[in-house]
This record gives structure tokens, C-alpha cells and sequence, in this order.
């Protein structure tokens, strides 16, 4: 996936996986391949806005206003899955963010690149935002979710990732021996602990954090559904704020606890990889091995 996106937890910013970012000579033409799709599909476009530059270029269209998103062909399965599954949730009472209704839900591929159209939401802080507003929004998500039947990985894959850096030092070179420890047991003991509880699994956001979540005249929203994955719903609100969790009936406490410290314990160990790409990557991995050693 994705795109680096900062989320706070227990007062800490932490920031997802973020694999290179797409290399400058290649800006260009993924600009051009987005303009070009939306004007053979009949949508104005006089200038763009890179909004955002990871894996996958983001851009605003004008003033056709779209959201495109751009991503070189090889290795972006995940743009297929990520619009099935938003064209599935059209179909519910869902509070995602949606795919441009002017063009026909799918993928477009031109020049090399893989090309999704969305609907373009103006930013409006998330500041005022209540707690209670935000959990009410998750619980209608997973709601909307559970009526969605794909094929989709399991949480685990994710964590089975970040076992696989924290294992290879080749990888991860700049991590001490007793961090290293600390995060491989993390991973292997919470992830055997979490299966154990046999708690019932449904599809997942995968990432519901503020990064993901969007204001916008119609509500709350929920974006990047290109990380959907299946466990339970513990997993989708150990990435939402604390305060926010306290609101979303239900939750199984301890499962939470579990979740919340494994997913910090993921986190941790891609920012120890070698091809981070986050600014200060190495100091927030230091100080979440900090605090999952406290939590532990």
C-alpha cells in the first residue's frame, strides 16, 4: 500500500508502512496518464494539484474536481481490490469516501500506470470532531462492512510483515539486538494471544485512524479502503485514538489492549526498515519500542 499517513496514538504520532516513493522522472508522466484518462472519459481538466506523493500519486483535477489516484501497473493488485470494495459499500449505508459517479467504478490503465477516479472532498479539520461522533461513524462502517462478501487477507499477513523485518538484519540493520527481541516476541505471543480469545471476525477497515478519516458536508468518512483486511473489530479500533475507543460499544477490553500494543509493535517494525521513508522515522521507532516496553 500506501501512503505515509501520521495518526495519534496515546499521544504518540505514528505512521503506517510506506513503501518508496514514486522516483521524479516519473511524476510527469503519471500526472499526464491521469489527465488523459479523465479527458477521454469527458472530464474538464485545465490544471492538478499533487496532493500527495508515496507509492501512488494523489491528485486533485480541476475544475473537473476529482480525486485521482496513480500507480505504476506492476505489483497494484490492490487498486482492484480497493475499488471493489468501495463499489460493494456504495451499495450499503456506509460512511466511505466514494468513487467518482461520473465515470464507470473501475480501474483505468494507460501508459503504465493504473489510474482510480474518486469523488474530491474538501479538507475541513477533523479538530472539533467528538469522540463519541467518530466511534459512531466506525460502528456504522463495520455495520455497512459486514454486508460486503470479497475475498480479502487476514490481519495476520500484515503482522506476519512485520515478523518477516524484524527478522531479516539485513533489513532492518540499524535495530539493537534487544529491541529486535522485544518486537519479534511482541508480534509472535500477542498474534498467537488474540487468536486464542476465538473472537468473531468480520471484514475490517484495516486502518481507521484520523489519517483515514475525512470531513466532509455529508459527514464523517472514511478513505483507503485498499487495506481492508478480516479479524475482529478490536484490531480496526486499536488504531483510533483512545479516546475515541472508550465510545464503541462493546469492544472486549483486554482483546483491545492486545491489539492496540500489536499494531504499535507493527508500526515500530517498518520503522526500523532500511527503505523507511518517513522523516524522523528511526526516533518514533525508538520511542514506540519505548512504550510498548512500558505497556508490556
Amino acid at each position: 500500500m500506501a501512503w505515509i499517513t501520521q495518526v495519534s496514538q496515546g499521544g504518540v504520532a505514528v505512521a503506517r508502512r510506506d513503501d518508496a516513493t514514486m522516483r521524479t522522472p516519473q511524476i510527469q508522466p503519471a500526472v499526464s496518464a491521469a489527465v488523459s484518462t479523465a479527458s477521454a472519459l469527458d472530464l474538464r481538466v485545465d490544471d492538478t494539484v499533487i496532493l500527495h506523493d508515496s507509492n501512488r500519486i494523489t491528485l486533485r483535477l480541476r475544475p473537473c474536481d476529482v480525486l485521482a489516484r496513480v500507480a505504476l501497473m506492476e505489483g497494484q493488485g490492490g487498486a482492484e481490490f480497493e475499488v471493489e470494495v468501495a463499489r460493494r459499500l456504495a451499495e450499503t449505508d456506509s460512511p466511505v469516501a466514494s468513487l467518482d459517479p461520473r465515470v464507470e467504478p473501475r480501474v483505468y490503465v494507460r501508459d503504465g500506470f493504473v489510474i482510480t477516479l474518486w469523488t474530491y472532498y474538501e479538507p475541513v479539520s477533523l479538530r472539533d470532531v467528538a469522540p463519541a461522533e467518530y466511534a459512531q461513524a466506525l460502528e456504522r462502517l463495520h455495520a455497512g462492512i459486514r454486508q460486503v462478501d470479497v475475498i480479502a487477507p487476514h490481519f495476520t499477513d500484515r503482522v506476519a510483515e512485520a515478523q518477516w523485518l524484524v527478522g531479516s538484519r539485513a533489513r532492518t540493520p540499524d535495530l539493537s539486538d534487544a529491541d529486535r527481541e522485544l518486537l519479534s516476541t511482541t508480534l509472535q505471543k500477542l498474534t498467537g494471544a488474540i487468536g486464542q480469545r476465538d473472537a468473531a471476525e468480520q471484514l475490517l477497515h484495516g486502518e481507521p485512524h484520523p489519517g483515514n478519516l475525512l470531513k466532509t458536508k455529508d459527514g464523517l468518512l472514511f478513505a483507503d479502503l485498499e487495506t481492508c483486511c478480516r479479524g475482529p473489530v478490536e484490531f480496526d479500533v486499536a488504531h483510533v485514538p483512545e479516546e475515541v475507543s472508550r465510545h464503541y460499544p462493546g469492544a472486549d477490553q483486554e482483546l483491545l489492549r492486545e491489539c492496540r500494543i500489536l499494531m504499535l509493535a507493527m508500526v515500530a517494525s517498518w520503522r526500523w526498515d532500511r527503505d523507511d521513508q518517513l522523516p524522523n522515522g528511526r526516533r518514533m521507532g525508538a520511542d514506540l519500542v519505548s512504550q510498548i516496553r512500558a505497556a508490556l
